[in-house]
């Protein structure tokens, strides 16, 4: 299946993003990741919301029913040669310092907090492919506990 994501500009008002879920919630849609932030414009907010989705003609649908809420103001999908896509991981993981040691230069995380002589919690930011493989890598069966933001999208 191909990920895709959807950038919706709309008015920053309550029960919007519950229009917005019980849309795709109705065309049986699993939502890999939404986020939503506040725009440089006071009183409009910015959503992101991936999906995975390999027939076109359902993507465009959903994007034409989004248009028809009023208070949606612009709805696009962005594409990925066109636009960079990230987010960030905030992972405990119990594990020595010196197997961690190996994958700080090529992954670039971040130390927040060390909580015992092997348990650290990371912060990692990038692609998503990046931050699985960082995961794989590491050892899935050292982590105890992960957040991630899910993806956020901007045009190049």
């Amino acid at each position: 299946m191909k990920r895709r994501a959807i950038l919706v500009f709309m008015l920053d008002r309550p029960g919007v993003l519950n229009k917005v879920s019980m849309l795709i919630r109705k065309k049986m849609y699993n939502v890999d990741t939404l986020t939503v932030c506040s725009s440089r414009i006071e009183g409009i907010s910015r959503m992101t919301i991936t999906l995975q989705e390999d027939d076109e003609a359902k993507v465009l649908q959903v994007i034409k029913q989004l248009e028809r809420f009023t208070e949606v103001i612009s709805v696009k999908e962005l594409d990925t040669d066109h636009s960079y896509w990230r987010e960030v991981a905030i992972i405990k993981l119990e594990v020595d310092a010196e197997h961690l040691k190996q994958f700080k230069e090529r992954y670039d995380f971040e130390v927040l907090d060390q909580k015992s002589e092997d348990m650290y919690i990371l912060q990692i930011a990038g692609a998503t492919r990046k931050i699985d493989t960082f995961l794989d890598e590491v050892g899935r069966e050292f982590i105890i506990e992960i957040a991630r933001t899910g993806v956020t999208a901007l045009e190049k």
